[in-house]
């Protein structure tokens, strides 16, 4: 008697079929909704450009009004000219700095012509023309940002350093993190702004920068006085070991080391006057870097780059006004239209 096996359904290729139909339904979805959007996007360009080509004429007529309108204007107001001076602030007197202008720009918004003359020390026949004045930041360059990294490193706890790294130390720069400031003044005359020097001395030469330079020349000279008085033991001692080494050449009391043929104890003299040496060398390294910091950074300020004698003409093509009015325009065209439309929309609906 012979037995049949059962035939099984080959389940793992009915699912496997499933899965791809599945998957392939996924995809058709997935490229239908990308479809869907861009068709949306299309026909929202379209439904915008459209007025403009259909009221072609009015909207023409409207840039030309418009055009001329903003040239006229244009025309009618004085030129603005600029100019920009880079300074180096020392002393913490960029806090004043930042302060000041602001202070500045509120005096010319108010038209008071009299405390900028005074500031400033020039006529009011000048400081009528000031427009304004703009404060940033640099220039600086990539390797300038590592040097100020790696001071601000070297000042904070060595805990806190890997807390805060370079990227997010650049992320979180501020206006008053670096020491090197571009000034643009303003004005509709050309050639004021040479004048404007002496009222940024005295931003720079304020009571708190003073009081800072002040601390920092007690410090230099305490730390002075104590290396010239340490130097001047160190040529004492020396002076003592050379009347020793001498003493010891005429008296011939030398000692000699066992089995070296050397003088023991002249070799011990020596090496003690070589560390002295070394010793005196360390010092006078330690005043020159002192010295030379002092001379490096002994003003309020440093002037990197002065104003010109003339200034150039402050306006971009972009803030034109015969650009900027077509431009304006056309968007109040295109508000208006589809404000009319959607009216219109709200008044045949049921």
């Amino acid at each position: 008697m012979s037995e049949k096996l059962p035939q099984q359904p080959d389940n793992e290729e009915v699912d496997l079929g499933q899965l791809f139909n599945a998957i392939g339904r996924l995809f058709e979805r997935l490229f239908a909704f990308i479809s869907s959007i861009l068709i949306g996007i299309f026909s929202a360009i379209i439904y915008i450009i459209k007025p403009l080509i259909v009221y072609f004429k009015l909207v023409a007529i409207i840039l030309i009004i418009a055009f001329v309108l903003g040239f006229i204007l244009e025309k009618s107001q004085d030129p603005i000219y600029s100019s920009k001076m880079v300074v180096e602030a020392h002393f913490d007197s960029k806090y004043q700095l930042v302060s000041d202008i602001d202070y500045f720009n509120a005096l010319i918004k108010s038209n008071d012509i009299a405390e900028l003359s005074n500031i400033f020390e020039i006529d009011s026949s000048y400081t009528k023309y000031l427009k304004g004045f703009d404060l940033e930041a640099g220039p600086v360059t990539q390797n300038d940002l590592f040097v100020e990294y790696g001071e601000y490193v070297k000042s904070i706890d060595t805990s806190l350093v890997n807390q805060l790294s370079y990227r997010e130390y650049y992320s979180n720069r501020d206006l008053l993190s670096g020491s090197i400031y571009t000034i643009t003044a303003k004005a509709i005359k050309q050639d004021v702004f040479l004048k404007l020097n002496e009222g940024f001395r005295k931003t720079f030469e304020n009571d708190f920068s003073k009081h800072q330079k002040q601390i920092r020349d007690s410090s230099v000279y305490i730390e002075r006085l104590s290396l010239m008085t340490e130097l001047s033991r160190l040529d004492s001692i020396q002076r003592t070991y050379l009347e020793v080494l001498k003493s010891e050449s005429k008296n011939r009391n030398i000692s000699f080391g066992l089995n070296t043929g050397l003088p023991l104890q002249e070799e011990k003299s020596l090496t003690k006057e070589y560390e002295l040496f070394l010793k005196e060398q360390e010092i006078r390294r330690n005043l020159n870097s002192i010295n030379r910091g002092l001379v490096e950074k002994n003003t309020y300020f440093d002037i990197v780059s002065s104003f010109d004698r003339l200034g150039v003409d402050d306006k971009k093509i972009l803030s034109r006004y015969y650009v900027i009015f077509p431009i304006l325009a056309i968007l109040l065209f295109l508000v208006g239209f589809m404000a009319n439309k959607a009216i219109n929309y709200i008044k045949d609906y049921e």
